[in-house]
Formats: C-alpha cells, sequence, structure tokens
C-alpha cells in the first residue's frame, strides 16, 4: 500500500471513553439573538453545552447509538445562512438561507458512536457523545433537540479511506458526504477505515467483527474495497467478500456491493487499467465483485462504472477538483465536493437498484 492510499494521520491519540447516560435524553438549546417576550424577558444565551457564534459548536453527554437530532434554523431579527454537521465533519445538512424572521425546522437520524471519525482511531479521536458543528456565512440556530431514535434503517459503510469519516481537511470520504442526501427515519453509521482491504477489514476487531452484532435485520451493508487490495488474488477477494456477505445474512442484513471509485490517472483522455482497479496480478477487482453480484444475488452498485464516466467526462484538467491534486499531489483520496460527487452517484446506484433506502432519500 503507498502512501497516497492512507490518510496521512497515522498515529492515534488515545480516546477518552464514553461517559454519557445511556438513559433517553433530550436537550432544548435557545441560541442567542431572540427577541425577548417581553420587557422583563432577557436576550437567551447559549447553554453550556453550545459555543461560538460562527461556526456554532455543541457538545451533548450522550452515549454511543443513534439519535433524532431536530433544529430550528434562523433568526427573528436577521438574515441567515446556516449549515450542520456532526462528528467527525459528517455533513448533514447543505448551507440554508434565510430571511430576518423567518425559522426553517429540520429533523436528521445521526449515529454516534467512539471513536467518533475512524474505528481504529486513525487522525484522531474525537471527544465523547455528540458534537455538533453549525456553519455557513452567517449561522443562527433557534434551538436543538436531542433525542434517542426509534428504530431507524441503519446504512452501514464498511471500505477505506475513500468512504471513511476524515478528520482533517481538505481530506475527505463519500461516506462523510452520504448523510446529505438522506432523510430522517434512517442513518449512515460509517466504518470505513483508512488503508483496509478486504482481508484486513474483515479480520480486524474494531472493524467487520464489531459491525456485525449490531446489523439488525432489514439493515443495509455497503461493501467496498479494492484500493488496498493490490497484491489479492481473485480467489481470496472473492472469499473475503463471500464471508462479509454470509455475515450479513446472519444478522438479517442485505448486503450490497458498491465497487471502488476510480483514481485520476490518465493515459490520455481514458484512465488506466490501474485507476480502474486492475491490481498488481492483474486482477480486475471490480469486475470479480460484479460477478460475485450476480451468482450470490447481491446487489452491485458499480461506482467504479459512474466515477469512471464522470472523471473522463470532466478530463485530466478539470477532473482535479474532486481529488486532492492540486492540495498534495493526491489522486486517490477526496476533496469534500469531490466526496459529495461520489455520494450523489452512490444515491444514483441506490435508486437503480430500489434499495429500502430509497424511500428515505432526500
Amino acid at each position: 500500500m503507498t502512501s497516497s492510499d492512507r490518510n496521512p494521520l497515522k498515529k492515534p491519540s488515545k480516546h477518552r471513553r464514553q461517559t454519557g447516560s445511556a438513559l433517553a435524553l433530550t436537550l432544548v438549546v435557545a441560541a442567542a439573538g431572540l427577541v425577548p417576550t417581553s420587557s422583563a424577558a432577557a436576550v437567551q444565551a447559549l447553554p453550556p453545552q453550545c459555543s461560538g457564534t460562527s461556526p456554532i459548536k455543541c457538545q451533548f453527554n450522550v452515549a454511543p447509538g443513534n439519535y433524532q437530532v431536530t433544529v430550528e434554523l434562523g433568526s427573528p431579527d436577521r438574515a441567515a445562512n446556516t449549515s450542520m454537521s456532526v462528528e467527525a465533519r459528517r455533513q448533514i445538512l447543505s448551507a440554508v438561507s434565510t430571511t430576518a424572521g423567518q425559522i426553517v425546522q429540520t429533523s436528521a437520524t445521526v449515529n454516534v458512536r467512539v471513536p467518533e471519525g475512524q474505528p481504529t482511531g486513525q487522525g484522531g479521536t474525537g471527544t465523547s457523545g455528540l458534537s455538533i458543528t453549525f456553519g455557513g456565512s452567517a449561522p443562527q440556530v433557534r434551538s436543538v433537540t436531542v433525542a434517542p431514535a426509534s428504530a431507524p434503517l441503519v446504512v452501514y459503510l464498511a471500505g477505506d479511506s475513500t468512504t471513511c469519516d476524515q478528520f482533517t481537511s481538505p481530506y475527505a470520504g463519500w461516506g462523510q458526504a452520504f448523510p446529505l442526501r438522506v432523510g430522517s427515519g434512517a442513518v449512515i453509521a460509517n466504518y470505513g477505515d483508512s488503508g483496509e482491504s478486504s482481508g484486513s477489514f474483515l479480520n480486524n476487531r474494531a472493524l467487520f467483527p464489531t459491525v456485525k452484532p449490531l446489523i439488525k435485520s432489514k439493515d443495509l451493508v455497503f461493501i467496498q474495497f479494492g484500493h488496498n487490495d493490490k497484491n489479492t488474488t481473485s480467489t481470496a477477494f472473492r472469499d473475503n467478500l463471500s464471508r462479509m456477505i454470509n455475515g450479513v445474512r446472519e444478522r438479517g442484513g442485505l448486503p450490497v456491493l458498491v465497487t471502488p471509485p476510480v483514481r485520476r490517472q490518465f493515459s490520455g483522455s481514458t484512465l488506466t487499467r490501474t485507476a480502474q482497479h486492475v491490481n498488481g496480478l492483474g486482477v480486475d477487482l471490480p469486475a470479480v465483485m460484479r460477478s460475485l453480484g450476480r451468482s450470490a444475488n447481491v446487489p452491485v452498485i458499480d461506482l467504479t462504472a459512474k466515477s469512471k464516466a464522470l472523471v473522463e467526462s470532466l478530463g485530466p484538467t478539470a477532473s482535479q477538483p474532486l481529488y486532492l491534486t492540486r492540495e498534495t499531489g493526491d489522486n486517490t483520496h477526496f476533496s469534500m465536493y469531490g466526496a459529495t460527487k461520489m455520494a450523489d452517484l452512490v444515491v444514483q446506484g441506490v435508486r437503480e437498484q430500489n434499495l429500502s433506502l430509497t424511500a428515505f432519500l432526500r
């Protein structure tokens, strides 16, 4: 595995253990800037759980699990522009513009785990509980309500650094942008981890062995590998994926194979075979996944083909902003812009396969 295939932040710091109560918790937060209801009333300030003005950051002491977060965005006396992310830069809501006096309410289901970024702690471990950040050019938050989610559809992501929740900008995995397209009632639990191959993910106790017991009936598990299977034989790759598929089915879940997104490696106006994940042994990894999908009756989202079409349509120069070509010379990992485009392609595949998640897409 080359350095470009890993998160460059390699040394995890020891995370703090979760201290929040597992009991139901509802927190209602009134933001600064509210008009007093009477002459005796004072303008309410952000409580201890929240601080800052741009961005506004809030920290709620809750146990790992899935939570329903309902927010009111806007201000009674000023225009605002407010976005929302949670945990390790996981995007929940694109910036919403409101006029003075306009209040917009929205709700999302979010996943909380420890560590909050990559499961092995690469790049950082974050804080215990639920972290919410309200950004945008002029964020205004009227209220936030956090409560345990009631039996959401959970979509688990099993993948590598192109999928994972990257702690540090400008790096981003498409799993970080995926929640932007998913409405309330479904939640993305991203267990992608930098540098993982199909074999290492299967055997690392922080990865598939942790995910498997969490899977409930009808949950979805998206499985994407290939970037780090550079010397994996066709037989081993197929066997590793088959073991994950069988493990998901043992729990009553639905496995979904996602072929890996292409690297930005051109030969003239077309992508090289390496960019399309033909590995060092000559194994066409996406082709193995497509074949396995057919034989095992597993839905396949062909992100390799979809991303190839996108990158080649843009060409060698216009495709650079999708990756970190200009920032770090990295043609494997995505910018947040590129991660969002890849997430859109995954959403396209969800619709094409008519997966249960379709009903929850924004």
